[in-house]
């Protein structure tokens, strides 16, 4: 189990980004992640008459690595450290270390 999932809310720590605000789209390996609007980067990309798509600059989401980003606590809107417990029933759930919030699945 990590302790980010794609859908998370999170918040750029550090970088060029710093401050900003997404949501993780999907991850690359398992180090890095895509986050929407965020390390935005040009890429010229080829015309393809077959496929009728236009050649040109297109903006493009990169990857960045998961400790230049935390998750975002919605009670505070602030990022917090998270950790993982065991409820009574047995499922293993992750919480924000700050107030003991269970994150929702």
């Amino acid at each position: 189990m990590r302790k980010i999932k794609t859908g998370d809310d999170v918040i750029v720590i550090t970088g060029k980004d710093k401050g900003k605000y997404g949501k993780i789209i999907r991850f690359r390996g398992s180090d890095r992640v895509i986050v929407e609007n965020i390390n935005i980067a040009k890429r010229h990309t080829r015309g393809n008459p077959m496929q009728n798509s236009p050649g040109g600059i297109v903006d493009k989401e990169m990857p960045i690595h998961i400790s230049n980003i935390a998750l975002v606590n919605t009670t505070t809107n602030k990022p917090d450290r998270v950790g993982f417990k065991f409820l009574e029933d047995g499922t293993k759930v992750r919480y924000f270390k700050s107030n003991g919030e269970v994150i929702s699945e």
